[in-house]
């Protein structure tokens, strides 16, 4: 028999092949599209605000986005992989150092601001996969000519250190003396 988190994991892995959803977390800005049926038509309705919390928990995964409507505070909750929501786009990333931000329900202003992260993007996905070294691997040794080898040889490789002779002042000292004499 299959457990319910077998078969909620089974979901979710269905769900994810239909559509996209990105990897955002907590402080980032996003745009939600929800869809919303008025009589017989369907529309798309786009919520944007910061993401204040976010649960993982399989199937039942969510997200709080909150946002500032005329002045007044208004958040939602949306069901991570409902059918509800159409998609789900990352407008920016935030610094920040907590899971939860309901602080920021209780500021307002410029204290309701969150710092932007900044992710350096170069373009190129490296993968490095270790490989077994085998002699079509490895590069043949090249040896180095007859004459270069010998002329190193030759060459000291150890220098002895030069011995530096103390700098006399002399000269300074005769012209201070030569000069107070003058004087006298």
């Amino acid at each position: 028999m299959k457990t319910i988190e077998e078969i909620n994991l089974h979901n979710v892995k269905k769900i994810l092949a239909e559509k996209k959803i990105p990897e955002f977390y907590p402080g980032d800005v996003v745009k939600v599209g929800v869809r919303i049926t008025e009589g017989k038509k369907e529309r798309i309705q786009y919520f944007e605000g910061v993401c204040i919390a976010k649960k993982s928990r399989d199937l039942n995964s969510s997200f709080t986005v909150r946002k500032i409507s005329f002045g007044e505070g208004v958040e939602r909750t949306f069901p991570l992989y409902g059918t509800l929501i159409d998609s789900i786009k990352v407008i920016r990333s935030g610094k920040v150092r907590r899971a939860k931000l309901y602080y920021l329900r209780d500021r307002t202003g410029k204290s309701a601001r969150i710092a932007e992260k900044i992710r350096k993007k170069i373009g190129i996905d490296v993968e490095v996969k270790p490989e077994a070294v085998t002699e079509e691997n490895v590069a043949p040794v090249v040896e180095a000519p007859k004459e270069e080898a010998l002329a190193a040889e030759a060459a000291p490789t150890t220098e002895a250190p030069k011995e530096e002779t103390p700098v006399t002042e002399a000269p300074k000292d005769e012209q201070k003396s030569e000069g107070s004499s003058e004087k006298k």
